[in-house]
């Protein structure tokens, strides 16, 4: 079945890596400091970010500003139970990485120490469109719906927080049963906080 949300998903993507360095820049600059003052910011535990492709916003000013007791953490893929989820891994940089069937780097770790979904604190999402709503476009194949699905019947945390450039908001954006929406999301000029996440 072909996804009516694939076309918005082309344009989005495009207009997110037509964006020039300069502005990426700055705006990952101002998302870190927008993360960072987020009320539910957590004072100790993990936190997961992601590694940017494809024009995503990137990270690494968050991750060398959070406070020594927040260990960060990169999403590797993983499956459980015959079922293709995230499991994540901390990560600092320098330590080894491998490709995965994506080509995205994920932290060259065991199995065995890898952490779940439940064990995270808060979750910066890469996000290809979002609303006002809380509502998120991913890249299409559901891997952070699947994995946290849990906060659907089940309040944070971890929270979710979506991390974009401001050109990639929809007015509205149509939510699947399956989808799984975030509790806020920073772009370079706000912080949006869906009025039920408050």
């Amino acid at each position: 079945m072909t996804d009516p949300r694939n076309a918005l998903r082309q344009q989005l993507r495009q207009t997110r890596r037509d964006i020039p360095p300069k502005e990426r820049i700055a705006a990952a600059e101002a998302v870190a400091g927008r993360l960072l003052a987020l009320p539910f910011l957590p004072q100790r535990g993990h936190v997961a970010g992601y590694w940017a492709m494809d024009g995503e916003i990137a990270l690494h000013v968050f991750q060398l500003r959070l406070p020594a007791a927040l260990v960060y953490c990169l999403p590797v893929l993983a499956d459980s139970n015959g079922e293709s989820r995230l499991a994540f891994a901390p990560w600092r940089a320098g330590d080894p990485l491998v490709s995965n069937r994506y080509g995205i780097p994920e932290p060259d770790v065991r199995p065995s120490s890898l952490l779940s979904p439940e064990d995270m604190d808060l979750v910066v999402l890469p996000l290809v469109g979002f609303d006002l709503a809380g509502n998120r476009l991913g890249m299409g194949a559901g891997w952070y719906d699947r994995s946290f699905a849990f906060r659907r019947t089940r309040p944070a945390p971890p929270w979710l927080v979506g991390a974009a450039f401001s050109h990639q908001q929809s007015e509205a954006l149509d939510r699947q049963a399956w989808d799984v929406p975030v509790d806020a999301v920073c772009t370079e000029l706000e912080t949006h906080i869906p009025d039920g996440n408050r």
